[in-house]
């Protein structure tokens, strides 16, 4: 039955990764339930949302090298702080990630529901600083390093939070946003897996068995996406959610 409910949970979250992104939401705390302790349930949602990222930027791949100027510098930065956030994870306890998880949740649950008015806000306090420039070339690496870090230690919320440096930066097309975004987000989980396997941090047995159904889920919601309204689907994230933030800060000791 922990089989069939991970690849249910699997399939559910690489489905809304395909629509709406969220999916982490479903995925983690299946993992936790179904028993995989806290900093290894953490480490096996990102092994198992990494295949997504890696066939979205593939596709994206037309789109993303038309930035291929800035290309290297993002990369170089998402490889090192990525890792860095994976190597901070890893000398967390389970005991002290449970007790943050609720807050991370909290976070993601935010950055979901309110992401999308993050990168004009960002503009408009860049705008504000106009003469500024090099404070404002540098704050914009600041905060690119801090969110591939962020998405190293808890990979819920990455997306949204590297839309907004993107659309900070100054990009408007959505499709290059969107193929930068799983670029990154596929360099952050890959050094971040490399890391967690080679100290023992994923549980390979449930990681693969929720990785196949994200794999399944996110094909399949790709093929038939038109059935299902974004706005409504969209809700049903937040509602889920919040409830399961709820859930994390009730069960807090």
């Amino acid at each position: 039955m922990t089989e069939l409910f991970l690849l249910v949970a699997g399939f559910l979250g690489g489905a809304v990764n395909a629509l709406a992104g969220g999916g982490s939401f479903i995925l983690l705390p299946a993992l936790i339930v179904a028993g995989v302790p806290p900093v290894l349930a953490n480490a096996s949602n990102t092994y198992a949302a990494m295949p997504g990222y890696v066939s979205g930027a593939v596709g994206f791949w037309p789109s993303i090298r038309r930035y291929r100027h800035q290309l290297l510098g993002w990369s170089v930065v998402a490889v090192v702080f990525g890792y860095l956030g994976a190597e901070l994870l890893l000398v967390v306890s389970d005991k002290t990630f449970a007790a943050i998880v609720p807050w991370l949740m909290l976070v993601a649950v935010l950055l979901f529901v309110f992401g999308g008015r993050i990168g004009p806000w960002l503009r408009s306090l860049s705008g504000e600083r106009r003469g500024a420039r090099r404070a404002g070339a540098v704050a914009l690496w600041v905060f690119l390093a801090a969110i591939c870090a962020y998405g190293g230690f808890f990979n819920a919320g990455l997306g949204i939070l590297l839309l907004a440096f993107f659309s900070t930066a100054g990009l408007t097309d959505i499709h290059a946003m969107n193929g930068l975004k799983l670029w990154i987000s596929a360099l952050v989980a890959l050094v971040a897996v490399v890391r967690f396997a080679w100290s023992g941090a994923i549980d390979w047995y449930n990681g693969s068995i929720a990785l196949l159904g994200v794999t399944v889920g996110g094909y399949v919601a790709a093929r038939y996406a038109f059935l299902i309204p974004a706005k409504a689907l969209r809700i049903a994230i937040i509602i889920y959610g919040v409830l399961m933030t709820g859930w994390f800060f009730w069960q807090m000791p």
